[in-house]
């Protein structure tokens, strides 16, 4: 049962990290630049991910120091995985702008 709580506030950790990199563009990354229109202009800002994916490997580190890699490194990877899925569900690092 403690596993699962801390699967799921790990989830809800990496989550807001994703959600915080991807509204404060710390990196200011941008990819994939598409134009869907020509006064609009789509873009992805990896910052978020690449924060949640720091957060993960720090977590990782922590289980790996604390020799508890065996029993947790498996919730942490599901937390980090539902945590990608979700964020792309609810499109966070989307970034559209208009050009007037």
């Amino acid at each position: 049962m403690k596993k699962i709580i801390g699967a799921i506030l790990q989830f809800l950790l990496l989550l807001f990290a994703f959600a915080i990199g991807s509204f404060a563009h710390p990196f200011n990354l941008h990819w994939g630049l598409t134009v869907t229109t020509p006064t609009t202009t789509r873009y992805f800002v990896a910052d978020g991910l690449i924060l949640m994916t720091v957060l993960f490997a720090l977590i990782i580190l922590i289980e790996a120091l604390t020799k508890r890699l065996r029993s947790l490194a498996l919730w942490t990877t599901v937390a980090f995985v539902l945590a990608m899925i979700v964020g792309f569900i609810i499109k966070l690092g989307f970034v559209t702008h208009e050009i007037y």
